[in-house]
């Protein structure tokens, strides 16, 4: 099997079938599009593309883009120790005690409050009332949530919030499946692929 293009990606993305939420796997609605980690940045600015193109009036979808370590980082900051939020905290802590910060992140990364913080994002999302479809959730930058938070781990804990009704996640991952598991980065092994749909040309 063989990636696609971003041509046949975005003409997938499109298409009457696939954009409509009942097609497909209803019980799992997890879809992976996996690129070369050197194309990190292209594939930030594609994605933008993607969501343009579809606002167009022969769509009128609205794809929700989630830049997974933003949200992160946003989490962070509604998190708060007195007068600090814990991204401040986490900041000047590092400084001094770095391993102690990876694990007080990589804690919270794996936390349901953070998970929730996703959903409730997501909610947002489809609750605008603009006149558009919205049958995608695009998440990115999962590559910058290593090693806090795996791939596998998010979608896992994601599960008891998904809403196969509603919307496809569609994931964009630097790397590349290696038998049953991701290989983040193209070197880093990233555990189990779980139930994810890879977007690819059969």
């Amino acid at each position: 099997m063989k990636n696609m293009t971003l041509q046949e990606l975005y003409d997938y993305l499109n298409s009457p079938e696939f954009k409509d939420v009942k097609s497909g796997n209803i019980f799992y609605n997890y879809y992976i599009y996996q690129y070369s980690a050197a194309k990190e940045y292209e594939m930030q600015r594609q994605i933008v593309v993607f969501k343009q193109n579809l606002e167009r009036p022969s769509s009128f979808i609205n794809a929700m883009l989630l830049d997974l370590f933003q949200a992160f980082c946003d989490y962070l900051k509604t998190e708060r120790f007195g007068p600090d939020s814990l991204f401040d905290l986490t900041l000047e802590d590092d400084k001094t005690q770095p391993d102690m910060v990876t694990q007080e992140l990589s804690t919270e990364a794996n936390s349901d409050n953070f998970i929730h913080y996703v959903h409730d994002r997501i909610d947002e999302h489809l609750k605008i009332n603009d006149g558009l479809n919205k049958p995608y959730i695009f998440i990115h930058g999962v590559g910058k949530m290593f090693p806090y938070l795996r791939t596998n781990v998010f979608l896992t804990r994601y599960e008891k919030y998904n809403d196969t009704s509603r919307y496809k996640i569609i994931l964009f991952y630097p790397g590349h499946q290696e038998g049953n598991s991701f290989s983040l980065f193209d070197t880093l092994e990233d555990a189990h692929t779980y139930r994810a749909t890879l977007l690819v040309n059969q």
